[in-house]
């Protein structure tokens, strides 16, 4: 059973009747994954691919069951699409949203500590089980089963790494973006401490990136790890001061560098891949061991 979800969970998708939530949602189920409903508020009673459409989450959860949700509501309302799902008792929540306000997502920060909800992202690509299907716009088709978990905070980094992994005849247990915005509602540190305890997991990849403090705080915890983790930072060649792609890919000060970023898992004995392509090599080497 996978550490996030599996073919028994019950999806539904937060904004199923706009052009993104109908796409993927439709992408979703060719995956393999179980979408029971969707969301969009006055289109209740309706049909997307034969998807039964509701009004709120809570009519959703009532008449379906669902348990994991989907959101891409657009960015102004995203923030109260999540607490949404919250109050409706999902227990996971992915949200793919980019460009949420900093504000609103402090809103929903504190809000969700009154709930066991789990929060994937805003403004990432979902996440992904081999065999078991993606909540998400993840290339589900590059995916392989296997036993290497891989987290990134980069959705495009996510489908080169995994590409490459499955090229090289490593497979993957479970597959999670976390997103890119300074907040977030899942860490690196979380994913590890999921994957540290997955019986289908032997060895985790993380692909970090400049800015924030996350992949050092993830290089203080993996020690207390007994699966390898092999790492990699982009960002090597980025200026300070600034933005690079994501929200919370910028240096600011000293902090949030890749230098220091990569440093701090070279202290943990984390090996560090230069480049992308060095990743599968680096994983077959901690496998062996």
């Amino acid at each position: 059973m996978s550490i996030f979800f599996d073919r028994s969970s019950r999806v539904i998708v937060q904004g199923i009747t706009g052009r993104e939530g109908q796409f993927h949602a439709k992408g979703m189920l060719a995956s393999g994954t179980n979408v029971v409903g969707g969301t969009s508020p006055g289109k209740g009673g309706t049909t997307v691919d034969g998807i039964p459409v509701f009004d709120t989450v809570a009519e959703a959860v009532a008449q379906t069951g669902a348990n994991a949700s989907c959101i891409f509501v657009p960015p102004l309302g995203a923030a109260d699409a999540i607490m949404g799902a919250a109050e409706a008792g999902i227990p996971l929540t992915v949200c793919i949203t980019e460009g949420i306000p900093v504000v609103d997502m402090m809103r929903v920060s504190a809000f969700l500590k009154q709930y066991p909800t789990r929060l994937i992202g805003p403004n990432c690509p979902g996440l992904a089980t081999p065999g078991a299907g993606k909540v998400g716009i993840m290339p589900y088709h590059i995916f392989s089963p296997g036993s290497v978990g891989f987290i990134s905070r980069s959705g495009t980094l996510t489908y080169e790494v995994v590409s490459l992994l499955t090229g090289a005849g490593i497979g993957q247990s479970s597959c999670i973006g976390i997103g890119g915005d300074p907040i977030i509602g899942t860490t690196f540190i979380d994913c590890l401490r999921l994957f540290e305890r997955d019986p289908q997991t032997d060895a985790v990849v993380m692909c970090g990136e400049i800015g924030g403090s996350d992949e050092e705080d993830a290089a203080a915890y993996i020690p207390q790890m007994t699966k390898p983790v092999v790492g990699f930072i982009s960002g090597r060649t980025a200026p300070p001061g600034k933005r690079m792609g994501h929200a919370g890919a910028i240096i600011s000060g000293n902090t949030g560098t890749a230098a220091g970023k990569v440093a701090a898992l070279q202290a943990a004995n984390v090996p560090v891949a230069e480049t992308i392509f060095d990743i599968p090599d680096l994983v077959k080497a901690v496998l062996h061991r």
